[in-house]
């Protein structure tokens, strides 16, 4: 289909849209007949003419439930693929969410040519202002800060590419809507710029340098206070001189440490992320999982919450478990022996807290039942609830038995069920009695949700509370009460409980 009359006018779009979602049913339709083609053929039913969307919390957004992933033949393209034509198709098929990167190698090059060609570069002639407004465009940086030493931890970016958060963000500006070279149009915006590959405890206190206050003559300057200035149009680190507001939001992303994610959001006692890019697909209960730990946390605190690594970067197919490389390292058939592709994606978006979930494309075809991208489309059609837990559970299962269910190579480790972290105790006398306060942070979960937390005297039960994702750094808390004429020596142990009824407890607090 051309897309010529697609950009020139709204009402001319919005036909076409349509005519395109009709062609998509009938596709969809002819090929439910195809399930009988087996494990690389996905599609179930025809899907209906308008796409599921999804609220994403504090970025205010109706997000499509499959976003085009900005890796893939995006960034690592075979002689034989264009990757502009992937970009394109996303938009024909009503895709609105569209991710990429400063450390995707050409995949921002990329969008800058689509974007000329769907006429989306501001002060352009014929730019589609509506058009624009329409989508939700995302981009991440590698670095940590926006001033300092170029030697220090997290000051680097993509290959080649200049050293600072400030730099990465006009790097993206300039390769998608200027000219490639630093420099682009007035109006130019992303709709997000994301903190990419939050990976340890170093990393946030990278990240946070200058947060709860920012001084411009500070010899560093982290990522977050940074980005602040260019959304806010503000120049509180210095680094931000003509007041430029070039972003709407501001995200985290990680790939491996729940740990390391639930500190990024505790330590943002001012709301200013608002989402978070996670790994999340079936074989993640078998490592530091995701959906025990940072995904209600983040939910809980009305974050839109972003799914990647769906299909463990092809790892779920024919592929090793190990970073992509090179075109070779791209998965562009449909399908798994072990897991229907369908499934995979199903179970992504039932994870609860998910609100889309970028998936690279290797192939697009006119033919749906060999388009990744139409294939992915379709599965994505699914509610929040549309799987039962015991569905759920069975995808996973059938997960594990791809490559030993060892797919996850950028996931951390799995953990064990934790105990309640950083115990405290505090006492004082009131009505005659003695107020006994414990405090605790939360405790890690391993494959299974947490669900209570025990607190136990001198080896006795004596209360409970439930668990409930922490919001913010303010601890749990239990108080008990007991008689002055009592002994005046106790000793508390806090107990985690989880689904499956496993214990971890601290040790001993003696009061």
């Amino acid at each position: 289909m051309s897309l010529l009359p697609y950009i020139k006018e709204i009402t001319v779009t919005n036909t076409i849209r349509r005519s395109s979602r009709r062609q998509f049913i009938k596709e969809t339709a002819l090929a439910s007949s195809a399930l009988a083609l087996g494990p690389y053929f996905v599609f179930g039913q025809a899907q209906p003419s308008t796409l599921m969307k999804r609220h994403m919390g504090r970025l205010g957004w109706e997000a499509t439930t499959l976003g085009l992933g900005g890796q893939a033949s995006l960034q690592w393209t075979a002689a034989d693929v264009d990757p502009v034509k992937i970009i394109l198709k996303a938009f024909d098929v009503g895709v609105n969410y569209f991710d990429t990167a400063n450390v995707y190698d050409l995949s921002q090059t990329h969008y800058g040519a689509a974007f000329r060609e769907l006429q989306l570069i501001p002060g352009a002639p014929g730019y589609n202002e509506r058009l624009r407004s329409s989508i939700f465009l995302a981009s991440k940086t590698f670095i940590r800060y926006g001033k300092g030493s170029a030697q220090k931890p997290g000051m680097k970016g993509a290959p080649g590419a200049p050293s600072t958060a400030v730099d990465d963000l006009r790097r993206t500006l300039s390769q998608i809507f200027g000219d490639g070279k630093g420099s682009y149009p007035q109006g130019a915006y992303l709709n997000l710029f994301q903190i990419h590959s939050i990976m340890s405890m170093a990393d946030v206190d990278s990240a946070f340098e200058g947060y709860e206050k920012t001084d411009s003559k500070a010899e560093n300057i982290g990522v977050l206070a940074t980005l602040i200035d260019f959304r806010d149009g503000t120049n509180l680190t210095g680094l931000n001189p003509k007041e430029e507001k070039l972003i709407r939001h501001i995200g985290f992303t990680s790939h491996d440490s729940s740990d390391s994610m639930i500190e990024m959001i505790h330590r943002d006692t001012r709301g200013v992320l608002d989402s978070m890019l996670v790994a999340i697909n079936a074989n993640d209960r078998r490592y530091f999982s995701m959906q025990n730990n940072a995904i209600p946390v983040a939910s809980a605190n009305n974050m839109g919450i972003i799914a990647m690594k769906v299909f463990a970067d092809g790892a779920m197919y024919d592929k090793e478990a190990t970073w992509s490389r090179n075109p070779d390292s791209i998965v562009r058939k449909i399908g798994s022996v072990g897991v229907q592709s369908r499934r995979l994606v199903e179970y992504a978006l039932t994870t609860p807290g998910i609100h889309t979930a970028i998936i690279g494309t290797g192939h697009i075809d006119n033919d749906p039942a060999a388009c990744q991208l139409r294939q992915n489309l379709a599965a994505a059609q699914i509610a929040p609830s549309g799987l039962s837990e015991t569905d759920r559970r069975e995808i996973e299962k059938q997960a594990g038995t791809i490559k030993e269910g060892k797919t996850n190579y950028f996931q951390g480790a799995a953990r064990p069920l934790g105990a309640p972290r950083n115990p405290a105790a505090s006492v004082e006398e009131r009505a005659g009695r003695r107020a006994i306060r414990l405090t605790w942070q939360t405790a890690y979960a391993g494959d299974e949700p947490i669900v209570r937390y025990e607190i136990h005297r001198d080896g006795i039960k004596t209360g409970e509370i439930a668990h409930t994702p922490q919001v913010k750094a303010a601890p749990f808390s239990f108080e008990d009460s007991v008689s002055l004429s009592e002994s005046t020596n106790f000793r508390y142990r806090i107990v985690t409980v989880d689904a499956a009824g496993r214990t971890a407890q601290t040790g001993e607090i003696t009061v």
